[in-house]
């Protein structure tokens, strides 16, 4: 990996400046992690120094795990951006080495008739992280501020209701003890056109499409306008917008990552190595004719098959 002292901000991709203030929730002082600076040095990827700083950072995230189990902290991290914009491949990095009793993804879909006649913010506290807990929302309830409020699935009262009250129910989930971090994946219209493209053209992708997806490249400006506003209503100082450059997937999830670690200080809990005990001896026992089971059949198989089977 070559180094590069950084020269400035770049250009936001979504046409705006600007740095954004800590959270006052947790000091950035992790015990593993150092602190990014205004000259910190730059490192430039390709896939083989990406496959090896994303398992040096994974290593990072489970010792995070562990201390967010052992002192009972509860941990909430908010996914938002535009459509295509790698939130889920961040978070599939971020979880593929963790214990899903510990962090799990939320990623709840269309309201039911019932819950649109509930409070707004109820099917989301549902999901809220209990003590040693942390919970990755896969987009949030931020939706109203996003593709409620361009594509008219809210009204205009619900939509400034909304820009009122999330400020304070953040500030309430903070005074309550949860670590609330959010993050919003940015991304260029290009970009955005060329992965909607290669999803067309990948049938293992094509899921990904939905109509709305469709509307997000048509109403290109509108969604921008709605992403400003609800910046300028909800960027607060307890729980402010951290912004993500995405135009580079891989360059994004390490930078995602880096940065939620630096976010909760945290201290190495890993386990001591484990001897395993011996094999319990067979004592005399018969086990049933092995063609008593069901069998998956092997259609692929190792060149040389083990002895021992359970």
């Amino acid at each position: 990996m070559s180094k590069k002292k950084k020269d400035g901000d770049k250009q936001h991709p979504d046409g705006k400046h600007g740095k954004q203030s800590a959270p006052n929730q947790a000091t950035p002082t992790a015990l593993h992690m150092s602190t990014p600076t205004t000259a910190e040095e730059q490192i430039f990827l390709n896939k083989k120094s990406y496959e090896k700083e994303l398992a040096r950072l994974q290593v990072e995230l489970v010792k995070l795990q562990e201390w967010i189990r052992a002192k009972g902290l509860k941990v909430v991290v908010i996914f938002e951006g535009r459509d295509a914009a790698g939130k889920g491949g961040a978070i599939k990095r971020i979880t593929e080495s963790l214990n899903p009793r510990v962090c799990r993804v939320v990623a709840l879909p269309t309201p039911t008739e019932r819950e649109k006649t509930q409070w707004y913010f109820q099917r989301y506290v549902a999901h809220l992280p209990a003590a040693g807990e942390m919970v990755l929302f896969d987009r949030s309830w931020y939706n109203r501020a996003g593709v409620e409020r361009v594509m008219g699935f809210c009204t205009e009262d619900e939509y400034r209701e909304f820009l009122r009250s999330v400020p304070e129910f953040e500030r309430m989930l903070v005074r309550s003890g949860i670590i609330l971090i959010k993050y919003w994946f940015s991304v260029s219209d290009k970009e955005q056109e060329k992965r909607f493209q290669a999803r067309i053209n990948d049938p293992t992708k094509r899921w990904k499409l939905s109509p709305m997806d469709m509307q997000s490249r048509a109403r290109w400006v509108e969604y921008s306008k709605a992403k400003d506003e609800m910046f300028a209503h909800t960027d607060i100082k307890q729980a402010p917008w951290y912004v993500v450059n995405a135009d580079n997937k891989m360059c994004a999830r390490l930078n995602c990552i880096r940065h939620l670690l630096t976010l909760i200080p945290y201290e190495d809990l890993t386990p001591e190595p484990i001897v395993l005990p011996p094999r319990q001896a067979d004592q005399g026992y018969v086990r049933p004719p092995i063609t008593d089971q069901t069998f998956v059949p092997e259609v692929y198989v190792p060149e040389s098959k083990g002895e021992d089977k359970d």
